[in-house]
């Protein structure tokens, strides 16, 4: 475990109370400990929840644990020393990127709970997309139960539009159209302006234009099992198995190169920026300054548009363009019981609780996250709070069913590593360099998914 977490060799410096968790606040507590990647003001956010959960079990104490990391990655190595030393929570919120980690190695699946209360559970199944539900199973089991996802959708500035003379694209717009937008919104600016800001990450990055092109960087198969799920709860539904795997590198797929000399041809007309400048705080001032035509973003971008004063008639959202079709690409989030835990019923609980209209109301009170029920949306994002084409955010599982997760497989972490460090030198190479950068993402992509 040491070794996995990459400590190396641990000498007379490291403390007593580090070795065996006693610095870890709350060790020894007799309560369902919940982790959630955040700040302890993150953690103080859930108290309203917690709160409302105790009314309905007052026989269950919570305590909610915030680790803070830079992203991800680090969330987990912490949930990895809370094991090692002894102390593993009982419940963790995870996203996408931790899903498939868990599910592998840490987490305890929920179907026996599903099934079991399964006349309580339909409503929440009635109300939430498949696809959302689909991004949760593991090889035939269920881990996980969303409480918000975010789908890559295109944000645009609406005074750039319309000073180009444009007006909102349409829903089934092509990549001809966006290139005519963003050619037209250039010339049509004054000053240091980009049609389109990205950043180079696993969500928002170039995932998207690889889902509109029918590929992506991974080789995607669907895991058997997952029936019992399907055939109760989406009858309707043709049954989608159990589960998404990424096992193999695909960099080298024609249509994988083809998407990649389509963002070289966006960075070398300067329609687009260079993917290794900036990072989310930089887009926001960008984009509200009006440096920006267009960028990838979700539901959660309401409340960051807000807190930067930028009214909601400012921008607008639509879908990606097409290409050979239109899938789009999301995360999401959810609780995951812990298979060391001793509380699991307890856990369980927590997760149903969460899953409820009462509990994702009480979660999500400001837009900052689309809620996978859909009849919620609209008293998140209605009644002026977001922008004019905000049913565009559920509306993209709707309109393109075959919408799903970013790829995520166990070694998550390695995988999005040798993603980025291979992106920027593949499109800016010139036109040339695409396949030999893709052969190189192709390789570190193998070396990564062969990591344990």
């Amino acid at each position: 475990m040491i070794a996995l977490l990459g400590l190396g060799a641990i000498g007379t410096a490291v403390s007593w109370p580090r070795l065996t968790g006693g610095d870890i606040p709350g060790r020894g507590e007799d309560a369902l400990t919940i982790t959630v990647f955040g700040t302890a003001q993150d953690a103080a956010q859930r108290q309203n929840l917690v709160n409302a959960f105790q009314k309905q079990h007052p026989d269950i104490p919570v305590r909610i644990v915030a680790i803070q990391g830079q992203d991800w990655a680090a969330y987990f190595a912490k949930i990895l020393t809370m094991v090692a030393a002894g102390n593993p929570p009982d419940v963790v919120t995870t996203a996408t990127e931790g899903t498939q980690l868990f599910a592998s190695r840490m987490a305890y699946p929920i179907d026996e709970f599903v099934q079991r209360d399964a006349a309580d559970m339909k409503e929440f199944f009635d109300d939430v997309h498949p696809a959302l539900i689909e991004a949760f199973l593991y090889k035939g089991n269920l881990f996980q139960l969303p409480d918000g996802f975010n789908a890559a959708n295109v944000f645009y500035n609406t005074s750039a539009l319309q000073r180009a003379g444009l007006e909102r694209p349409s829903d089934n717009w092509t990549l001809d159209d966006f290139f005519d937008v963003a050619r037209k919104m250039k010339a049509s600016a004054e000053g240091t302006f980009l049609p389109y800001f990205w950043n180079n990450r696993l969500w928002g990055g170039v995932v998207p234009w690889l889902y509109i092109n029918q590929t992506s960087f991974l080789t995607e198969e669907k895991a058997p099992g997952g029936e019992w799920l399907w055939e109760k709860f989406y009858p309707n539904e043709t049954p989608r198995g159990g589960g998404y795997l990424w096992e193999n590198a695909d960099a080298l797929n024609d249509r994988t190169v083809e998407s990649f000399e389509v963002l070289q041809r966006m960075v070398g007309e300067g329609l687009a920026a260079n993917p290794a400048q900036g990072g989310g705080n930089e887009l926001v001032a960008l984009f509200s300054t009006g440096a920006v035509g267009m960028t990838p973003a979700g539901g959660f971008w309401v409340q960051g548009l807000s807190e930067a004063g930028v009214a909601n008639d400012e921008y607008d959202v639509t879908y990606f363009p097409k290409m050979r079709g239109q899938r789009h690409q999301f995360g999401v989030g959810g609780y995951a019981i812990m298979e060391t835990s001793p509380r699991k019923e307890e856990a369980w609980q927590w997760l149903k609780f969460c899953a409820s209209a009462e509990g994702l109301r009480l979660a999500h009170t400001k837009p900052d996250s689309s809620i996978p029920r859909k009849t919620l949306n609209d008293e998140l994002y209605g009644a002026g709070v977001g922008p004019a084409h905000w049913n565009v955010f559920y509306d993209t599982l709707e309109k393109f069913p075959d919408t799903g997760p970013m790829p995520a497989p166990p070694q998550q972490a390695a995988v999005e590593s040798a993603l980025i460090k291979n992106v920027v030198t593949t499109i800016t190479n010139g036109p040339n360099g695409v396949r030999r950068g893709l052969e190189t993402m192709q390789r570190d992509l193998e070396l990564a998914l062969r990591e344990r």
